[in-house]
Parts: structure tokens; C-alpha cells; sequence
């Protein structure tokens, strides 16, 4: 019983001594004084919150900003015909390239009928005449023309950088790259100005840029742009920012290029293969391989054969196309 006494005194004394230190010692030692003194010194000033808050509104600004520029893109991702026409440097309604298109799919079916490839034949180059021809068309001036931009774009931000510091507003910046520039760098600054001079404020007529010339680095000038209109900063110090990482860009894309031309040069080989075999075996003994054009067993076989070309050509595209 003794030994139970003293080791309950003694778990009691413990318990009474740690609730003490705990709660009563940082009192009477002053810790707790101290602790507060610590926290009131390194409490913010009110001129650091203002400022801490300003940081904060500015970001939530450019963030919402980005967000609003990334919905719209998303909403207009399906590009209409007459954008295309306008993204390809052509002044044509939709209604003229439809009438085109027609005139070729009708070239091609004729030629083929009469040359006597059967009506399947006949059909299947039509279409490829009317639909494929002219969009492949399209889309090759359009990447001409991109090509174009993004070889100029970088002088451009240059020039615009310069402007800047020398004192010039932005607007009277790209009034002087759109009078120097070469096509088509200048129509599109030229749309810039018009844009604005309706009444559209700057920043959203630099934005409307991606929408005529659907490429990154012009999403990223009037994005730049955008966010300096709304939200401030330093514009000289950002475009220069832009024009490094556009030059950048552009030897990432030249690289590239480079390193995937042995594989662009064994693409074309193996797809060009199959037509040129077609025309020697045609050249040395026509009767041999007419029989793919003038049965229907052989019109079968070459449409399949079209087709498999054709998707193993995409495929090899696929491959050898990098996007960064």
C-alpha cells in the first residue's frame, strides 16, 4: 500500500508540475510578453497589405484575362469557310470558291469518263477533284502565308520595342510596322488599325490578330498586349520578352526541321513508289495494268489502293510533324 501512496504522489506531483510549466511558467517568465512583442514586430504594415492586395488584384486580372482569351478560342474552334478564305490571303466569297470547287470536281469526272476509267473511276476522281483539290489548296496557301508572318514577326516586336522606348505610343508603333513591313505582316497590322479606328480598344484588336493568322506566336503578341491594356506594366520590357521567345521558337522549329528531313525524305519515296511503278508497267505494256481501269474488279482494287496510300501517307505525317 505504500508503494502504491508514493507512486500515486509522485504521478499527481508530475501531472501538477507539467499543467504549471505549461500554463503558469511562460506568465511569470515573461515568454509570453516576449512572444507578443515578436508577432506585434512582425505583423505586416498596412502599406505591404496595400501592396500585398494590389499583386494579388493584378494577377486575378491577367488570369482572368487569359481564361476569357482561352474560352473564346475554344468557342470559335470550328472555323468557318469564309475565315479560311481570309486566313489564306484570298479575297474570294464562299460562294466563288463553291463554284470552283464544283468546276473542278466536274473536270476531273469528265476527264476521267472519257479516258475510260469507268464510272467508279470517274466518281472517285470527281470527288477528289471537287473536295480534296481545292482545300488542299487552301490549306497550302495558308501555311504559306503563316510561314510568311512568322519569318517577319520578331523584326516587327523589335521595331515596336524600340518605338516604345523612344517615346512613341503603342498605336503609332504599329502604324510605323505596318507602313514598313512585308506582306503579310502589313495587312494584318493594317486590320490592327482598322479594327481599332471603329472604335474596338487595342488590346482586343491585337487579339483579334490569332483569329485571322491561327498561329501561337500571334496569340502570344495579342495576349501580351491584351494584358498590358487591362492590368499595366512595363510593354517595352514584355514585348522584348515576346521577340526573345519568338526567335527562339523559330530556331526550335528550324532544328527540328532539320533532324526530321531524313524521315521526311524516306515518306516521300515509299509514297511516291506505287505511281511511278503504275507508269512504267503503263509506259512498257499498257494492256497489262489498263485492266485496273477498264473492269470493275480493277476499279475496286485501285480505289482500295487509293485509300490505303492515302492513309498510310497520313499516318507517316502524323509521325513526322512535331508540334512544341
Amino acid at each position: 500500500m505504500s508503494m502504491q501512496a508514493l507512486a500515486l504522489a509522485f504521478l499527481v506531483t508530475i501531472a501538477i508540475g507539467g499543467v504549471v510549466w505549461v500554463f503558469i511558467y511562460p506568465i511569470l517568465s515573461g515568454q509570453q510578453k516576449a512572444e507578443s512583442r515578436r508577432a506585434a514586430l512582425a505583423r505586416p504594415e498596412p502599406v505591404a497589405r496595400n501592396a500585398e492586395r494590389s499583386q494579388r488584384s493584378r494577377r486575378e486580372q491577367v488570369e482572368g484575362t487569359l481564361k476569357e482569351l482561352e474560352a473564346r478560342r475554344q468557342k470559335e474552334s470550328r472555323v468557318p469557310l469564309s475565315v479560311r478564305l481570309t486566313q489564306a490571303g484570298l479575297d474570294w466569297s464562299t460562294q466563288k470558291f463553291m463554284v470552283v470547287s464544283a468546276v473542278f470536281g466536274a473536270v476531273f469526272l469528265a476527264g476521267a469518263f472519257f479516258a475510260g476509267g469507268g464510272l467508279l473511276g470517274a466518281i472517285g476522281l470527281g470527288f477528289a477533284g471537287g473536295f480534296g483539290l481545292p482545300r488542299w489548296l487552301l490549306g497550302f496557301l495558308k501555311k504559306r502565308r503563316e510561314k510568311a508572318f512568322l519569318a517577319a514577326l520578331p523584326d516587327a516586336v523589335d521595331v515596336i520595342v524600340r518605338g516604345i522606348k523612344a517615346g512613341l505610343p503603342l498605336f503609332e508603333s504599329i502604324k510605323v510596322v505596318a507602313a514598313d513591313a512585308p506582306e503579310p505582316l502589313r495587312s494584318e497590322f493594317l486590320a490592327i488599325i482598322e479594327t481599332q479606328a471603329i472604335g474596338i480598344p487595342l488590346g482586343e484588336a491585337c487579339a483579334r490578330l490569332y483569329e485571322r493568322m491561327p498561329v501561337p506566336e500571334a496569340n502570344f503578341f495579342g495576349i501580351v498586349v491584351a494584358i498590358q491594356q487591362k492590368s499595366g506594366g512595363n510593354l517595352s520590357e514584355a514585348l522584348g520578352n515576346l521577340s526573345k521567345v519568338l526567335r527562339d521558337r523559330k530556331k526550335m522549329a528550324e532544328k527540328i526541321q532539320a533532324m526530321s528531313m531524313e524521315a521526311k525524305a524516306s515518306a516521300a519515296i515509299i509514297g511516291s513508289l506505287p505511281p511511278i511503278v503504275m507508269l512504267l508497267v503503263y509506259l512498257t505494256t499498257p494492256n497489262y495494268i489498263s485492266l485496273l481501269w477498264t473492269t470493275p474488279t480493277g476499279q475496286l482494287m485501285l480505289v482500295c489502293c487509293v485509300l490505303w496510300m492515302a492513309t498510310g501517307i497520313f499516318v507517316m505525317k502524323k509521325m513526322i510533324n512535331f508540334d512544341f
